[in-house]
């Protein structure tokens, strides 16, 4: 059984209202994190497949004054740009991958010097900070041009943590993992 295997089991044992309830716990443990409450702009990702949904965190991040970027993968993903975005039904459109990506033309332009933390996306995570992801090494691309300072932050359910993720050469490590359950920070 792969890992996508593995954890879409593992997600599936469980109702719509007992994942609402991880869910909600996930989110509440990262509006407590230190480097969150202390950021000021911060990058999130819009979901796909087993990613944890995006949507209420940003809502509620709204809520916190923070300011929300996401990126935009434009010319055949090779070049990335970050993107205010202040309204998610208003200002996203979709991307060649099916994902929600800013609308350029309706949201400001963000050097990515100025991001102090991202949400990085995936289907699974190990404990070191590999992941799996569902976005064909984008979001590798992405880690590799954030600043060193930028925390790399994942938000997993604790059912998306796996022993070990066969990770490449261009494969990125996130920081640290949010779960509904710990903290995890990089081994």
């Amino acid at each position: 059984m792969s890992v996508i295997e593995t954890v879409e089991k593992r997600l599936s044992a469980f109702s719509e209202e007992e994942l609402a309830q991880k869910r909600k716990k996930l989110e509440d443990r990262l509006f407590d994190f230190a480097n969150f409450v202390e950021s000021k702009i911060i990058l999130f990702y819009m979901p796909v497949g087993l990613e944890v949904d995006t949507t209420a965190i940003i809502n509620r991040s709204f809520s916190r004054k923070k300011i929300i970027a996401l990126p935009n993968f434009e010319s055949e993903k090779i070049k990335i740009e970050f993107f205010k975005v202040d309204d998610l039904s208003t200002e996203l459109k979709k991307g060649s991958d099916g994902r929600f990506e800013p609308d350029p033309a309706l949201c400001k332009s963000i050097p990515v010097r100025n991001i102090d933390i991202a949400i990085i996306p995936g289907a699974a995570f190990d404990e070191k900070g590999g992941r799996i992801s569902l976005d064909t090494g984008y979001y590798d691309k992405l880690i590799a041009r954030l600043p060193i300072t930028t925390r790399k932050i994942a938000i997993a359910l604790e059912e998306q943590i796996v022993p070990q993720i066969s990770m490449d050469s261009k494969s990125k490590y996130v920081d640290i993992i949010v779960t509904d359950k710990r903290i995890i920070y990089k081994i």
